[in-house]
Order: structure tokens, then sequence, then C-alpha cells
């Protein structure tokens, strides 16, 4: 008896580290406050303007990668409140449009809605980044199930914004984005170049 008392204790002990790994030296353990001053400023309303091409991979729950996208936005503002159209080409020649509507407030933190959200996504930017959480319903084609995303943006000093995404169903890891969004003058001048 005392061997499986102690297999079981070693592995609740086991489990308690794991967990607390998570929340301290994981991806959903970073805080907005832990990147202030370390960069440029994320100013969501200068940074994300205009038209922007993005590129990105989405990874499944086995770290493979599911899909494969290019998009092209438009970021327009009136004063704080801003409209971000999206327009997403999958590698499978699908195609899904969005269209957000964002509110950056004087204190860093941000406003977000779009059709296929839950409720309002609630973020915060501080130093280089920005950290956004909301839910968000999959189309039914995809099941329609609701998940929780979590969507860290960096800006480069180039002006580029590397985005990592994670989505949870039930606090498991279900799917992962890994996307990179740039000004299109940026791919404008590069075709002018060659």
């Amino acid at each position: 008896m005392s061997l499986v008392l102690s297999f079981l204790v070693g592995l609740v002990a086991a489990l308690v580290l794991v967990l607390l790994a998570s929340r301290i030296a994981s991806f959903r353990a970073q805080r907005p406050e832990d990147y202030a001053g370390d960069g440029p400023a994320f100013d969501l309303v200068r940074h994300i303007s205009g038209p922007i091409d993005c590129e990105g991979v989405i990874y499944g729950p086995f770290g493979r990668v599911a899909a494969r996208f290019v998009a092209q936005m438009q970021a327009d503002w009136d004063g704080n409140r801003g409209t971000m159209t999206e327009a997403f080409r999958y590698h499978t020649g699908s195609t899904q449009d969005r269209v957000w509507t964002l509110t950056a407030r004087e204190d860093g933190t941000v406003l977000a809605e779009a059709p296929d959200l839950v409720g309002t996504g609630h973020g915060r930017q501080c130093g280089p980044a920005l950290c956004l959480n909301y839910r968000l319903r999959l189309p039914e084609g995809s099941g329609g199930h609701v998940l929780d995303v979590t969507d860290w943006m960096y800006v480069m000093e180039n002006g580029a914004i590397v985005n990592r995404s994670q989505f949870r169903k039930f606090g498991i890891k279900v799917a992962e984005l890994v996307a990179v969004m740039r000004p299109a003058a940026a791919r404008e001048a590069l075709d002018k170049t060659a």
C-alpha cells in the first residue's frame, strides 16, 4: 500500500508542478506590463492603420500545420474608434471575411467587437506588445464551437507586427496561429524594386 500511496503522491506533485509551470512560465503567463519600456510603443491607431498585408499558419492541437493563409486588411480610424476589415485566403482556396470594430482607450486598454465574437474582446497595449482576449464562435462548417482566444501582437522596429494566438476549448489548446502583418506600402516598395 505504501508503494501505491507514494506513486499517487508523486503523481499529484508532478501534476501540480506542471500546472504551476504553465501559469508562471508559459504563453498564458505573459502580461502586457512584462514588456513596458522594451522597445517601440505599440500604438493600435498608428500601427494597425491603412492597408495591411498578412501571412501566417494555423497549427492544429498536435503542433502540425493545419492551414496556411494570406490576408489583406484595411484599418480606418475616426479618433480612437476604428474599423478593420480582413479578407483571408487559405491554401485550400477557401476564403473568410471579418470586420472588427476597435476602440483604443487613453489608458492603453482596447475593446474589440466582430460578428463572430461572443461578447466584447478586451485587451491592453504596453510597450511593444498588445494582448487581446476574446471568445470566438467558429463557422457552422467548422463545428460552431466557441473558443477562448488569446492574441499577442508585438510591433517590430520596422513597423511589422508578429501575431501569436492560442485557441482553447475547456482550457485545452486546440489551435495556434502565427502571423506577420506589415503595411501594404512595404510590399508596394518591394514590387517597385523588383
